[in-house]
């Protein structure tokens, strides 16, 4: 995390990269663009499933001054890396993070969306690799920086869609929408309901009387872009078996747990777990709303568990890190729920924790983590924030 965070500090180190923005002073902008916690509904996005994720207060901000050369230029400010693109020329892979704003650049141009030019410098408190979409909230603070005045007009689940397509398309990870639409489209204070399919969604009020908790493992996301797509695949497998049972089949959205009973001796077993896990995840999302709006805590935690164990056993994208906060988490009393979030393989749990268990779970995770991994692990309250914007929450 960089300590230069705060508005008037990020415009300071833009002036200081780029002596030249002192004169533009006040054209310099700021842009907020949030990570996100997906508090049940794993990798059934890209499955036409229901995800149920939230924004949070740990973000990543961009301070830019736009340029009217068509050239963008980044800074990261918490290792000094600079990386920069042209927007007449077509996109080109490097590997590098810079592919996640010239993705984003490439897929709005095809859009026949008006962008410019810039000059700016990206600052973050959200831990990278750690199943938080910082790739997301990068792809949306640059998008608003490249729309500038013109990012307000257009509709924000557009816009996630069109993020959607940079990373699917350019940098080719077969993503689902959920990352994108969460970044984009948050609201402070509550979880977010997406149906995949229709992409009807609304918001659903988190309760008062409980506190998000994200536990970092202190290990990287191991889920890379074959991995990831890997996953998709054999879920796509399913379709294809199953289908034979039932043309109409085009998703596991359209599978229910008695046809996957009658269709499953005839998949690959690895195939069948997949689907079976993405089956159960739809109707545990559903099973969660209606237990957030009931006040129903202890039901939540009991969804929480049979998710993780999915994920686990079934999706087989856990990990012993993942598998050890879980397990010191449920321990602790005061903890409602807890399981393992995001894409898998390493990267971050999340927790509904009673407020005045937030200091004990902390406690319990540092001393006994440590022990059980040889990792250090961070203990990270979150708040439900609003999507990206360029007002700069203080």
């Amino acid at each position: 995390m960089t300590t230069t965070f705060e508005p008037g500090a990020l415009v300071d180190a833009l002036v200081t990269i780029d002596p030249s923005a002192a004169d533009q002073r006040a054209s310099i902008r700021v842009v907020r663009s949030p990570g996100r916690v997906n508090l049940i509904g794993e990798h059934t996005d890209y499955n036409d499933g229901l995800v149920l994720p939230v924004a949070i207060d740990r973000e990543i901000r961009l301070a830019y001054v736009p340029a009217a050369d068509g050239r963008v230029e980044l800074t990261r400010l918490d290792d000094g890396q600079s990386a920069a693109f042209d927007l007449d020329e077509p996109y080109r892979a490097t590997g590098g993070w810079i592919d996640y704003a010239s993705a984003t650049a490439a897929a709005l141009s095809e859009a026949g969306l008006t962008l410019g030019g810039l000059r700016g410098v990206i600052a973050s408190d959200l831990p990278e690799n750690a199943g938080l979409s910082s790739s997301a909230a990068i792809e949306l603070a640059v998008a608003w920086a490249l729309l500038d005045d013109g990012a307000e007009q257009v509709d924000r689940l557009t816009l996630a869609r069109h993020c959607q397509r940079a990373e699917n398309d350019f940098v080719g990870v077969r993503c689902g929408l959920m990352d994108q639409f969460s970044v984009s489209c948050g609201q402070h204070g509550s979880a977010l309901l997406l149906d995949c399919r229709s992409l009807d969604w609304r918001a659903v009020p988190l309760p008062d009387d409980v506190t998000l908790v994200v536990c970092h493992t202190g290990s990287e996301r191991r889920l890379g872009a074959s991995e990831y797509n890997q996953r998709r695949a054999e879920c796509e497998a399913a379709v294809a078996g199953l289908a034979t049972l039932d043309p109409s089949i085009r998703s596991l959205r359209d599978v229910d747990a008695d046809l996957l009973a009658r269709g499953a001796a005839t998949l690959d077993p690895v195939v069948a777990r997949r689907a079976a896990h993405i089956v159960a995840e739809n109707e545990r999302v559903v099973e969660v709303v209606a237990a957030l709006e009931a006040g129903d805590l202890a039901a939540i935690g009991d969804l929480f568990r049979a998710g993780h164990e999915s994920l686990r056993d079934l999706f087989e994208i856990s990990s012993p890190e993942l598998d050890a906060l879980v397990e010191i988490a449920r321990d602790v009393p005061g903890v409602v729920a807890a399981r393992m979030t995001g894409g898998g393989f390493g990267g971050c749990t999340v927790n509904l924790v009673r407020p005045e268990a937030v200091d004990r779970l902390r406690e319990a995770v540092l001393e006994r983590y440590p022990a059980r991994t040889g990792l250090q692990p961070m203990v990270i309250p979150v708040s439900a924030a609003d999507g990206v914007g360029r007002r700069v929450s203080s």
